[in-house]
């Protein structure tokens, strides 16, 4: 059973996500927040697999909310799914950066949305269909104008391979067949890569690829 936080300053968009993931019996909501700070809290409490979370709203904003929950080492198997109205680059780019697995729009549908809970519980990142064009498209430019090539050294030529294809979306499935490795190998590669960047998920991988300059915006 994958558990759920709902953390969201409406009641009404509360109900209705949990009307939908509870539509599939693999997927159980435990308890909802009205507030970033309530949120964290019950996120303490149940230890859930995944959060979605709101961007705005009183006490404490989803983005803050977010990065206390990645940052508490005795909360590292919570993944956090940012859910919000507003498709914005920044917004994207710092739920990223405060440790967030995943970004979706509120009016996803219904069976993306269940399948992007699953998704990060599996260990992949996330980003919503509707702007991954975009983020991707204009990450880099939104991040230092200045890109940091050292944040790479130590990589094998092998690993900076792999950490390109991730930062382009690849899965682990899609990174092996694009260099021709087994996807148990790929898998290896991705948490070595992990490991070296101290990075605390595939997104942050992602981010990564564009502040070191390894892939530029559009190309």
């Amino acid at each position: 059973m994958i558990r759920v936080v709902l953390v969201d300053d409406q009641e009404l968009v509360r109900t209705g996500l949990r009307s939908i993931v509870e539509r599939d019996e693999d997927l159980e909501v435990v308890a909802e927040a009205a507030d970033g700070r309530a949120g964290v809290d019950l996120v303490r409490q149940h230890r859930p697999d995944v959060v979605l979370m709101d961007i705005r709203m009183p006490r404490l904003d989803g983005i803050a909310a977010t990065e206390i929950i990645a940052n508490d080492p005795k909360l590292e198997n919570v993944r956090v799914i940012v859910l919000t109205t507003f498709d914005e680059d920044d917004n994207v780019l710092a739920a990223i950066r405060a440790g967030a697995a995943g970004y979706l729009l509120k009016d996803v549908a219904p069976g993306d949305l269940r399948d992007g809970i699953r998704v990060v519980v599996s260990g992949e990142s996330l980003l919503s269909p509707a702007i991954t064009t975009k983020v991707l498209g204009h990450l880099g430019a939104r991040i230092d104008k200045t890109v940091r090539p050292e944040m790479l050294e130590g990589l094998t030529d092998r690993e900076r391979e792999v950490l390109e294809r991730v930062a382009r979306g690849e899965s682990n499935a899609e990174v092996g067949k694009s260099l021709h490795l087994s996807p148990a190998t790929a898998r290896t590669y991705v948490s070595r890569l992990l490991a070296k960047l101290h990075a605390r998920d595939r997104a942050q991988l992602v981010v990564i690829g564009y502040e070191s300059g390894l892939i530029s915006p559009g190309k």
